[in-house]
Formats: C-alpha cells, structure tokens, sequence
C-alpha cells in the first residue's frame, strides 16, 4: 500500500447523519476479520492513522459499544445502526473505516484479505498491529 499516494475517501453510514472522510490509497488492501463481531456485520477493515481520518458530521447520532478486553470502542449510527468506522484493538490511536461504507468513485482496486480474528493474540503477538502509512 505504502508505494501509492494518498487519496481522499469520503464514506458514511447509511442515513447519511454520519460522514466522514480519509487519506488513503486510491488502490486498498483491506481485510475481512471472522471474530465474532466482523463476521456478523460483513466487515471490510481499511485501518488508517488517526490523522488521516476525520469526522465530518454526526458526533450526535454515534452510539458506543465494547466488549471482552473494552479496548476497541466500536461506533455505531443510533439511527440507521450501520457502524462506518470504530477505533480498533489493534490499533487504538487510529480508526478501522468499513470500506464497504466509502462513498463510490475515490477507489480504483480493493483486494480483500483473510484476518484470523477469532485468534487475535496469535495475530497480533504484540498485541497491536503497525500502521501501513
């Protein structure tokens, strides 16, 4: 990822009250977790730095959600219910954006990646991942 330069990506939750855009590629690797969570609701992680990442409306209508560890604060739209973007356990001073929530016309290739997330520790012996950018 880190030989393309950044593009910006604008995404939201499905009512529209939460939008947000990012700094990342045009061309993204993304992964596709199978925890408990992920799996359920069909996440796509684009994982960026919390600089690259800014939330244009809807601080009101987001609702909080932790579990196991509480490290990760997973953020939802209280209206529609779509979660657009959270901030990760593996990467707790950025933010992983659903890429499936990014608005079309800003991403030129996406190739999705398996992530073992039902084993996380093994996957993250550190217990945290490193930022690609």
């Amino acid at each position: 990822m880190s030989e393309h330069p950044l593009v910006t990506h604008r995404g939201g939750c499905h009512c529209g009250r939460v939008r947000f855009e990012v700094r990342a590629p045009a061309v993204l690797e993304v992964s596709e977790c199978n925890c408990s969570i992920c799996s359920k609701s069909g996440y796509l992680h684009l994982i960026v730095r919390g600089e690259h990442f800014e939330l244009l409306s809807g601080q009101d209508a987001l609702s909080t959600y932790t579990f196991n560890t509480g490290t990760a604060r997973h953020l939802f739209c209280s209206v529609c219910g779509i979660k657009s973007f959270y901030v990760p356990r593996s990467h707790p001073d950025g933010f992983s954006v659903n890429a499936r929530c990014l608005d079309a016309g800003t991403v030129r290739e996406l190739t999705v990646r398996a992530f073992d997330g039902q084993h996380w520790e093994q996957s993250y012996p550190e217990g945290r991942g490193e930022f690609e950018r």
